[in-house]
């Protein structure tokens, strides 16, 4: 009797303890449902987007106007004193024909080099495959990012690879007629060839530009501390003077100017700051330095000029673009404003003094992660903050908020419960 009574015993203990786990699990179901998000790895930029307008200390360059203009510098190019800047032709017809040959040129270097017998000995079928894709990859991503000369020099290289690769795996393939017509076609065109009517060579050191756009004795680095805002808000990006007797522009020392209205009311900007731009009109970025920044009668208005010492062929397309400054970069872990909280932290300090470790209950900032069926704070170290997130460090060691950790948003309270 008594064993039989012991075994109802244990029987209804069981059967209580199961209940009680049913309805615990039923309850954190439908009584405690966290709303989480997936700590997930991001980054922002500290930047404000504005009209910037270029300013630089430029001169005109003319001639006589009559003839046909061929340039032998690009826009963007360095130029040396006595360097020529243009040929001067007495009609088009004169430049169809350089443009021909030089063609012609290129194309015959491009051949007698993938005809080289160095070039086709030293290659090897399965490394060119490799090198082929390589630069294939490379085009795409150029012409992602719109990178036009690099993407023609990429286009030449894999060309020369393709070209080297049909060679030595089809031994009956042979450049040389082709080779031998380029060169009685440039015998031909280079005996229609005439000398230039004039030449036009700059007078100093410059960067050139091929073209003026009204601005040049207005936006003077000299001027820039003069400049109000309806003035820089007036300025327009149109490079259509009419004056047949300029033929572009030199621009004086390597130092130019970005100038701009912004909105610094929380001072993010301050001068002598080194800042980067991104632009609307490139993928190239450019980095300067906070030259000035001058009040308005705006309290939200502040005019910005920054220094700026790298030129290329794109940045002087535009007096006026839309730029983006940043003032810094961030990477970390995404934090969703609405998880953080506060709780009561031990940690572990050192005594400057005595070197003697010492444990400390703290305030910290952090969130409630969700381990297993329980939340657990952890903390944050936060390096930057959005309107409606944080970025906390990526590997800010143990008791911290770490990749793909479970979030809760919503559902625990500020003890975490």
């Amino acid at each position: 009797m008594s064993s039989s009574w012991m075994l109802r015993i244990v029987r209804w203990l069981l059967a209580v303890m199961s209940i009680v786990c049913v309805f615990s699990v039923v309850y954190h179901l439908y009584n405690q449902q966290y709303e989480t998000e997936t700590a997930i790895y991001a980054t922002a930029d500290e930047s404000v987007a504005f009209q910037g307008v270029y300013v630089r200390d430029e001169t005109p360059c003319t001639y006589s106007g009559q003839g046909a203009v061929c340039y032998q510098v690009s826009d963007g190019g360095k130029l040396g004193v006595d360097s020529v800047i243009a040929h001067i032709y007495g009609d088009e017809s004169q430049i169809d024909l350089l443009q021909q040959i030089s063609a012609l040129q290129n194309e015959l270097a491009l051949l007698e080099k993938i005809q080289n017998p160095g070039t086709s000995e030293s290659a090897q079928p399965a490394n060119l495959s490799g090198l082929i894709q390589e630069h294939y990859k490379s085009l795409i991503l150029h012409r992602e990012r719109n990178q036009l000369t690099a993407l023609e020099s990429e286009k030449e290289q894999m060309l020369i690879l393709m070209s080297t690769y049909q060679l030595i795996t089809n031994v009956g393939m042979d450049f040389t007629p082709r080779i031998n017509t380029i060169n009685a076609q440039l015998t031909a065109l280079q005996a229609s060839q005439k000398a230039p009517m004039d030449t036009i060579y700059s007078d100093r050191s410059a960067y050139f530009v091929s073209y003026v756009d009204g601005y040049e004795d207005t936006l003077t680095k000299e001027a820039i501390d003069d400049l109000t805002v309806e003035e820089i808000r007036a300025v327009t990006d149109d490079t259509s003077q009419s004056d047949n007797r300029v033929i572009g522009k030199l621009i004086d020392g390597y130092e130019w100017y970005i100038v701009g209205v912004i909105d610094n009311a929380k001072s993010l900007f301050e001068t002598d700051m080194k800042v980067t731009f991104k632009f609307e009109s490139t993928a190239e970025t450019v980095t300067g330095v906070i030259d000035s920044i001058r009040a308005t009668d705006n309290p939200n208005e502040s005019i910005v000029a920054v220094r700026c010492d790298q030129l290329t062929h794109d940045l002087v397309q535009h007096r006026t673009e839309r730029v983006e400054m940043i003032k810094g970069q961030y990477e970390g872990i995404k934090v969703n404003r609405e998880a953080v909280r506060f709780a009561q932290v031990e940690e572990t300090v050192k005594d400057p003094e005595t070197g003697e470790e010492q444990t400390q209950t703290v305030e910290a900032r952090g969130v409630y992660i969700l381990l297993g069926e329980q939340p657990a704070f952890r903390r944050l170290d936060v390096i930057y903050e959005g309107s409606d997130y944080l970025l906390t460090s990526l590997n800010a060691g143990e008791g911290y908020v770490s990749l793909y950790d479970d979030i809760i948003v919503n559902g625990v309270s500020a003890d975490g419960t």
